[in-house]
C-alpha cells in the first residue's frame, strides 16, 4: 500500500493509544509502521533531506496536529498519551479528519498562528503535494515553510521541557538577552533559588539601562493552565520596585489571567509564542537549508534598448 497521508494516520495514532498508558514516540512508530503493513521500500523511503524517514515524518505530523486539537498530549518529552477528547474521538465513529479538528476551538487557533506568516493550511511534510488548480508553486512552498516552522516551534517546547526549573528561569534571561534587552555585567541577573519572592530574574529594558524588566518563569507541563492567583502573586511581587513585569511558562495562561495581566501591564508569554521567540530570535535553533527565490530583474533589461 502507499504511504499514508499525515491526516489519515489520525485514526491509527489515537487507536494505538487508546489503551489509556503513556507510549513513547519509538513504540508507535513501531507499532503503526507493522500495523499499516508497508513493504521494506515504502518503510525506508527518505524525505529529501535524507534527515528523517517519510513515515517517521507524517506520524510526527499526525501527533502535532493531534495535540493542537486537545485529543492527546505530551507529559514529557518524547512520551505521548490520549486524552478524554481522544477517546471520544474514537467512540463517536465519525471519521478524524482535518476537518474533525476544526471543531475545537485550540485547533483552529493554531491554524490562524499559521496564517499570521503568511502561509495557507495543507499537507505539512517536506514533499510539496500541490494541486495546481488550488495552488501556485510559490504559495505551495510558504504554506510548507511555515508548517515546517510550526512544527520546529513544537520540538523546540519539547527540548525545553527536559530542562530543570532552575536552567529554564537561566534560558529565559539568555532569550532575552538574545532579544536585545540589556543585562547586568552583560549578562541577565538571575535572583537566588530561594527568597525571590516570586521574581526569578531581572533585565534591563536596554543596554543602556533605563527601567528594568522582572521575570517570573515556570516550567509547566502543556495540560497545565497559569490562572489569575499566580499572575496576582507575581504582580504583588514587583509592586513598588519601580520596574515592569514579564510572566513567562511553557504552559498557558487562563483567559482570566490574560486579562488581569492586561490591566497590570504585565506581559504573558506561554509556550507557544516562547518557541516562536527562539525561533525568530535563532535561539536554540540553527539553520539547516536555505533557499533563494529569485525573480526577473526588468531593470536590466530595460537597460538594453536600440540606440
Amino acid at each position: 500500500m502507499a504511504i499514508p497521508k499525515y491526516d489519515e494516520l489520525f485514526e491509527p495514532v489515537l487507536r494505538f493509544l487508546a489503551d489509556g498508558k503513556e507510549h513513547t514516540s519509538k513504540e508507535m512508530i513501531e507499532v503503526l509502521v507493522g500495523q499499516l503493513g508497508l513493504n521494506d521500500e515504502e518503510r525506508n523511503e527518505w524525505l529529501p533531506s535524507k534527515r528523517q524517514r517519510v513515515i517517521d515524518n507524517r506520524i510526527g505530523w499526525a501527533r502535532t496536529y493531534l495535540k493542537k486539537a486537545g485529543l492527546m498530549s505530551a507529559p514529557c518529552r518524547g512520551v505521548y498519551r490520549i486524552e478524554r477528547l481522544g477517546l471520544d474521538a474514537l467512540a463517536s465513529g465519525e471519521a478524524v479528519t482535518n476537518e474533525y479538528l476544526d471543531r475545537y476551538e485550540a485547533f483552529r487557533d493554531f491554524k490562524k498562528a499559521g496564517a499570521n506568516q503568511e502561509v495557507r493550511y495543507g499537507q505539512p511534510d517536506e514533499t510539496l503535494d500541490v494541486n495546481e488548480e488550488q495552488e501556485t508553486p510559490d504559495e505551495a512552498f510558504g504554506r510548507a515553510y511555515g508548517e515546517i516552522v510550526a512544527q520546529l516551534a513544537d520540538e523546540l517546547l519539547d527540548e525545553v521541557m527536559k530542562l530543570s526549573p532552575v536552567a529554564f528561569e537561566r534560558m529565559v534571561l539568555d532569550l532575552m538577552s538574545a532579544m536585545g534587552y540589556g543585562a547586568f555585567d552583560s549578562a541577565a541577573r538571575a535572583t537566588p533559588t530561594t527568597g525571590d519572592e516570586g521574581i526569578d530574574g531581572v533585565i534591563m529594558q536596554d543596554k543602556l539601562g533605563f527601567d528594568l524588566i522582572f521575570i517570573q518563569a515556570k516550567l509547566y507541563s502543556s495540560d497545565h493552565v497559569v490562572g489569575r492567583p499566580e499572575v496576582q502573586g507575581f504582580v504583588g511581587a514587583i509592586a513598588g520596585r519601580g520596574g515592569n513585569g514579564l510572566f513567562v511558562t511553557t504552559s498557558r495562561f487562563s483567559r482570566q489571567a490574560t486579562e488581569y495581566a492586561a490591566q497590570q501591564h504585565v506581559i504573558l508569554i506561554d509556550g507557544e509564542r516562547l518557541s516562536r521567540l527562539m525561533i525568530e530570535h535563532d535561539f536554540g535553533v540553527s539553520t539547516k537549508r536555505v533557499y533563494a527565490i529569485k525573480a526577473v530583474d526588468t531593470d536590466v533589461f530595460n537597460g538594453y534598448v536600440d540606440e
